[in-house]
């Protein structure tokens, strides 16, 4: 079998899907190796709505995208040659997110359309049903796995900025914690 190489991704985006939005940040780190890790910005696309409420969260202004993001093209092949170097061939790159539905579908949406490719193939591990999965007992309902009841149970110690990659050092954080404590 082939060796998994859990990668935590977390981003930022201008509204709430691919249809209603545009992809603004992809952080990724390795979980067990979070030091090693990829940050890009994306050029907004202008057609596409613009969210102020979600640019009150992560503060990445269009203006200050428009003069220093990538496009997205260019951005998503620095993530697949970063995503191909620490997921060498006989290894399979897993994507591992909190809310991994949210962060996944921005992700696969912008390689399919800008490369025709996802290194990640089709599916997401996400910390919120590991955790649920961890705890199923303790913890009954969907709405007690979020980030906050995680952290009073595995507190990380690291900040959460909604600055991408630090955002993914924090899940993978989590993640290890999580994993670690069912061993």
């Amino acid at each position: 079998m082939n060796d998994e190489i859990w990668i935590s991704v977390d981003v930022e985006a201008s509204g709430p899907s691919p249809s209603a939005g545009s992809l603004l940040s992809i952080g990724a780190c390795l979980v067990d190796d979070p030091d090693e890790g990829i940050e890009v910005r994306l050029r907004p696309d202008l057609s596409m709505p613009w969210d102020d409420a979600a640019e009150g969260v992560h503060h990445l202004s269009r203006e200050m995208l428009l003069r220093v993001g990538l496009e997205p093209r260019k951005a998503l092949e620095q993530l697949e040659a970063w995503v191909a170097r620490v997921a060498p061939p006989g290894t399979r790159p897993v994507f591992v997110a909190l809310n991994a539905p949210f962060d996944w579908m921005w992700v696969a949406d912008a390689f399919w359309k800008h490369l025709g490719r996802n290194p990640f193939g089709i599916s997401a591990l996400d910390i919120k049903a590991l955790y649920l999965g961890r705890h199923l007992g303790e913890v009954q309902r969907w709405s007690d796995t979020g980030r906050r009841a995680m952290l009073e149970r595995y507190p990380v110690g690291l900040p959460h900025t909604h600055e991408a990659l630090d955002d993914a050092r924090e899940q993978a954080a989590i993640v290890r914690r999580i994993r670690d404590g069912a061993k």
